[in-house]
């Protein structure tokens, strides 16, 4: 891509290490600057972070439960400073706001409309995975504010991964909750953990399922896992969301 002759959509569908040097930069400059940031905010730490480490030249699917948009300013620079580069799956709507699109276009996010068979993201994320880019997705949708809070489940991130043929790393949060109560609008400093589950692989599914059926299990067993990590870390600190 040229500098001056770019398009979003040239951000959404060349690999990151081919963006103009001024946006790698920038990009890099931002993260550092999101890495101490939510380092000196949030004290996290990711246990188990080898899970996160792909097994091919392949991305990896990684998957998050949700309850903050701290985890995102958290866990992207953890994976970029690992060596690697990570696409958010964002949900169509930020790009309502100038300038949110153009930020979150030059640091990998791929929009998606929810609710929908959008089949150009799974393309986008498809190809990211192929290139060596991992695709990181919140299953669940949207924040999750309260465990009274109805939780819908998307299952699409199992078809990027069968797609682009590559693992899913599930991983979970707790503490983010606090870092905004419900209610209020400004951050605040509060320790928070990150733990990451075995990997999933499709070709881990039980023998005999018909094609639909391991795409299902390949999902099901995900989510498993990642809510498992998360029921873990909620034991070892009450009264943390």
């Amino acid at each position: 891509m040229k500098l001056f002759h770019y398009t979003r959509d040239d951000f959404y569908d060349n690999a990151m290490r081919d963006y103009p040097a001024v946006f790698r930069g920038f990009y890099l400059v931002v993260i550092a600057i999101l890495f101490v940031f939510s380092k000196l905010m949030w004290r996290w730490n990711v246990e188990n972070a080898s899970y996160l480490e792909p097994e091919s030249d392949t991305g990896s699917v990684i998957i998050c439960n949700h309850t903050s948009m701290a985890e995102v300013v958290s866990l992207v620079p953890h994976i970029v400073r690992s060596g690697r580069r990570v696409r958010p799956i964002m949900k169509s709507e930020f790009n309502k706001n100038p300038i949110v699109r153009w930020f979150f276009a030059r640091v990998g996010g791929i929009p998606v409309e929810r609710g929908t068979a959008d089949m150009k993201a799974l393309r986008r994320a498809q190809h990211a995975l192929q290139r060596g880019e991992d695709v990181l997705i919140f299953p669940e949708g949207t924040r999750i504010r309260s465990d009274d809070q109805p939780v819908e489940v998307h299952g699409g991130f199992a078809l990027m991964a069968q797609m682009g043929k590559a693992d899913i790393a599930p991983m979970a949060v707790c503490g983010f909750r606090d870092v905004t109560p419900e209610g209020k609008h400004l951050m605040r400093p509060v320790k928070t953990w990150m733990r990451c589950a075995p990997r999933v692989h499709l070709s881990d599914a039980p023998q005999g399922l018909k094609r639909s059926e391991r795409l299902q299990w390949f999902e099901d067993e995900a989510i498993a896992r990642m809510y498992g990590v998360r029921d873990e870390l909620r034991r070892e600190h009450p009264g943390r969301r």
